[in-house]
């Protein structure tokens, strides 16, 4: 089993070749020899200084030689800079993180390469903090002696939980129970094959957009993000616009799915949810949503239509969706020939890949936020975690199927080549972008980690209709999920959409709030005219199966 404590090999291999690149295994790496001796001679004049105020002091005082970084939680208590000894520990750590990251800056490679030497060097520096072990962090062992070492035996138990577990707790898991708390909107499963679940929901105006709103969620996270809380759930201010919303929720993929392939999911997913969306609202078109992977695999979905003569979907909206896969961000430093290989050959035509692998590559990506701190509160301090339905939702893992893993894999993240025109045949269908022609709306989120905002804005370029570009102010999930209701954070919007990302931003124009009434005003035009609303969901053919949320969100990875 896969786990945090047992890291999946594309991590492994990212760390000994990252390594291997800087330091010379394989015949050595250039260095760029200023930058390097500029780095060497600033370290070591901040180090004497650090040092010699500590022996002046007699070791009671440490000097403000260097401080964390705004927004670095993990030296926030007082000890860290009011008890010397803590101090120096803290600055010479720093000191040392910051020139080991120029080294890594120094080395002369290619631009993928140095890409993946930078990332596994901040990992290793993020786990080298003194607030990681039990001896350098100062609140840890305050908290041992005022609680007569029952913070150590409290840790201890929650490690062995943990290891049984397969992952790092990071919330209160007894809190939530989906339907009860969390994924609470009104409504009923009207279909369901084997990969998916077709949700209808509740109406809550009198009347509605005669056009449906369809919503295809990532299949590497569970659709109730969308449905979080009331409050915030981007499902519920859906319905209380007058739309009549669908959503898929995908199966957590067991062994009996191991079969399933790429163009499955645009098959028995995208597309059998447009065609039931349409025979329910007897509408001529839906309007499309899709989030991150459900964003590819719409567009995919969309594009085969498109050269089929299917003119069934009338706009589409693509939240944080790559369909240019040239600038993958950090996930890119996991993806290599060599991995993608491996893969094909273990699970490419068969099996599971297993979702806790998934989530700690996701976990890595922010793992001073979504590791170390769990680290040291569970183990180290002996404290559960707080009740957080988000961290619920994300420690929520689902599996995918091998052969679409795979694929996806090699053709998306490798050989990037969903963005080239007619290069890929799926369901026998020579699939073009261009063909996509429908308005879209683009949005980007400006410090997502996952999807690079530059990345998604190539999608403007890609397909065949006009283009809205949005980009919202925070990162993949929080840029996203924005509650209008809330009105936090800010968008830019109104530039020329010409080739350049930089340039666009450069003539965009910021707006406080949500960009979810920016949507809502876009999409208005496109909706249809107004119906009164249906009480009764689904219809003879698909009548209801079951409430919402359905099964198939219950199930967890195996």
């Amino acid at each position: 089993m896969s786990s945090p404590f047992n890291m999946p090999d594309e991590f492994v291999r990212g760390f000994v070749e990252s390594g291997g690149r800087l330091f010379g295994a394989g015949g050595g790496t250039a260095v760029d020899a200023a930058q390097l001796a500029q780095a060497q001679a600033h370290y070591w004049q901040q180090q004497a200084a650090l040092w010699t105020g500590w022996l002046a002091s007699g070791g009671t005082q440490s000097a403000a030689v260097v401080d964390a970084e705004r927004g670095d939680r993990r030296f926030h208590g007082d000890a860290w800079s009011g008890q010397p000894w803590f101090s120096l520990l803290k600055q010479n750590y720093l000191l040392n993180a910051r020139l080991l990251g120029e080294l890594a800056d120094a080395a002369e490679l290619e631009a993928a390469d140095k890409h993946k030497l930078r990332f596994f060097m901040r990992q290793f520096i993020d786990s080298m903090s003194p607030a990681n072990f039990a001896g350098t962090n100062p609140e840890v062992l305050k908290l041992a002696l005022e609680s007569n070492g029952q913070s150590v035996a409290a840790g201890l138990a929650h490690l062995v939980d943990d290891l049984g577990k397969g992952r790092i707790s990071i919330t209160d898991e007894s809190a939530f129970e989906i339907g009860r708390n969390v994924a609470v909107s009104k409504g009923s499963v009207v279909y369901e094959n084997p990969l998916m679940q077709l949700i209808q929901y509740a109406p809550l105006t009198e009347k509605v957009a005669v056009r449906p709103l369809l919503i295809v969620p990532p299949c590497i996270n569970k659709f109730y993000i969308l449905d979080l809380q009331p409050e915030n759930s981007f499902v519920r201010f859906a319905c209380e616009q007058g739309q009549t919303v669908f959503l898929v929720s995908w199966r957590n993929p067991g062994p009996d799915l191991g079969h399933v392939t790429w163009d499955d999911y645009l098959v028995l997913g995208a597309m059998a949810a447009i065609e039931v969306a349409l025979a329910i609202s007897g509408a001529d078109k839906v309007n499309a949503v899709g989030w991150c992977v459900g964003g590819t695999i719409l567009a995919s979905a969309l594009a085969v239509l498109r050269a089929q003569g299917d003119r069934s979907v009338a706009s589409a909206t693509f939240l944080t969706t790559m369909l240019d896969f040239a600038e993958p961000g950090d996930l890119g430093v996991f993806v290599d020939a060599q991995g993608v290989a491996q893969r094909e050959a273990t699970i490419g035509r068969g099996g599971i890949y297993a979702g806790a692998e998934l989530g700690f590559v996701f976990q890595s990506l922010r793992a001073n936020d979504l590791i170390w701190p769990y680290v040291i509160g569970n183990y180290l301090k002996g404290k559960s975690p707080a009740a957080f339905d988000l961290l619920y939702w994300n420690a929520d893992a689902t599996n995918l199927p091998g052969p679409m893993y795979a694929w996806y894999l090699r053709n998306m993240y490798l050989e990037n080549n969903l963005r080239v025109p007619d290069r890929l045949t799926m369901c026998e269908t020579a699939v073009d972008l261009g063909r996509i022609d429908m308005p879209c709306y683009v949005l980007a989120t400006r410090e997502d980690h996952i999807v690079p905002w530059r990345s998604a804005y190539q999608t403007t370029q890609l397909v065949g209709g006009k283009s809205q570009f949005v980009l919202g102010a925070s990162g993949h999930i929080a840029g996203v999920v924005n509650p209008a209701s809330k009105d936090k954070r800010s968008y830019w919007t109104g530039a020329a959409q010409g080739e350049s990302a930089d340039a666009w931003l450069a003539g965009a124009q910021e707006t406080p709030g949500s960009w979810w009434k920016h949507w809502r005003q876009w999409l208005k035009p496109l909706e249809g005219k107004q119906v009164v609303a249906r009480q009764r969901l689904g219809n003879a053919e698909h009548a209801p199966i079951e409430n919402a949320p359905g099964r198939y969100v219950k199930q967890r990875a195996e």
